[in-house]
């Protein structure tokens, strides 16, 4: 498969992900609305994680293996990550615009979250845990790592119970638009 990066990062710029369909047709999506993680005082996670935190159970690392995060992200029942999304993922992330930012419990992969990174933009694409809390460590550390690099955006693109026990929070398109074009202004990258 040939793979237009280019066009690719050109779209997520414009505010637009790829998704696959029920029939694993890939096709851009957008929304009227656009869920955010909150990068200041507004975000917020469950008390017992602090704990889970304060143990330091998981070490993090970023990049330290793309492809199990991928697969990790896909391993589920209904999943928008086809084969061929898998493969974008891929070639986006050997070009240096996806990452996935993970938890290790020893040499055990244990959670991670798959995005996309345009300058100050962290796209949310997807996230997955092997190990209980792998998952929502690497939320709280990712953050963490976001704010310490001066992201503007953190997109969660699409609003769920687990993403509101964060703060996250819906903006209009429009509002998203103009944040998203304060971020791609802004220099910053995720390693």
């Amino acid at each position: 498969m040939d793979i237009d990066v280019a066009s690719i990062v050109a779209g997520y710029s414009q505010g637009y992900f790829l998704m696959a369909g029920d029939d694993d047709k890939l096709d851009w999506y957008s929304s009227n609305q656009r869920t955010l993680i909150p990068l200041d005082e507004r975000f917020r996670y469950p008390k017992s994680l602090q704990r889970v935190l304060n143990q330091e159970r998981f070490s993090v690392a970023i990049d330290r293996d793309f492809p199990a995060v991928c697969q990790g992200c896909a391993a589920r029942d209904h999943t928008w990550i086809s084969d061929e999304l898998m493969e974008i993922y891929l070639a986006l992330n050997q070009a240096g615009w996806a990452h996935s930012f993970e938890t290790w419990q020893g040499d055990r992969l244990a959670g991670g979250i798959l995005g996309i990174t345009i300058k100050g933009a962290f796209i949310g694409e997807s996230m997955f845990f092997n190990i209980t809390e792998g998952s929502k460590v690497a939320m709280v550390k990712l953050v963490e790592h976001l704010r310490n690099k001066q992201y503007v955006l953190f997109d969660a693109q699409l609003q769920n119970p687990h993403l509101e026990r964060f703060g996250s929070y819906i903006i209009s398109f429009g509002e998203y638009k103009r944040l998203l074009h304060k971020a791609i202004e802004r220099d910053v990258f995720l390693n």
